[in-house]
């Protein structure tokens, strides 16, 4: 009982290396190729995501009143910088995953976290029913203490 191994994973062993059955280093191998094609991917919708932000920005710089931005103005330029910042991480998780075929858990999280709370700042409270403000708020909490031990144990 005492040599029985406890861990599904050999302590130093990558999930990405070399496995004993063929098949499974082909799947492997494919796993890791689509995951850079996600990274490729994410870092065009980066791209794409700022020019987006820069568009919205100057339409609605040059809508009359010209120069001047309406709280909700405001509000959608937040919403679109905080959209790309979360692609940004998403790229980051991304990334970490190619060098350590490990999931950054805590990093996964903030990026939740990150993500909920654009969320909670574009709210358009005149449209929102009360559950779904509060369903929102548990997912926060939720994610708010999930974050606070994982950070507490490291």
């Amino acid at each position: 009982m005492d040599n029985e191994k406890h861990n599904f994973v050999e302590p130093g062993h990558d999930l990405g290396e070399s496995q004993e059955d063929p098949f499974v280093n082909t799947l492997h191998h494919v796993i890791r190729i689509a995951v850079k094609v996600l990274a490729a991917l994410m870092v065009i919708v980066i791209v794409w995501g700022i020019g987006d932000v820069l568009y919205v920005l100057l339409k609605r710089l040059m809508t009359p009143p010209i120069m001047l931005l309406s709280i909700n103005d405001i509000l959608a330029t937040f919403g679109a910088f905080l959209a790309v910042l979360i692609a940004i991480e998403i790229f980051i998780n991304i990334s970490m995953y190619l060098k350590t075929d490990v999931i950054p858990v805590r990093l996964v999280v903030a990026t939740a976290l990150m993500a909920i709370s654009r969320k909670v700042i574009i709210f358009d409270f005149s449209e929102l029913t009360p559950p779904y403000i509060f369903a929102t708020a548990a997912v926060v909490f939720a994610l708010g203490i999930t974050y606070w031990l994982i950070t507490k144990r490291m």
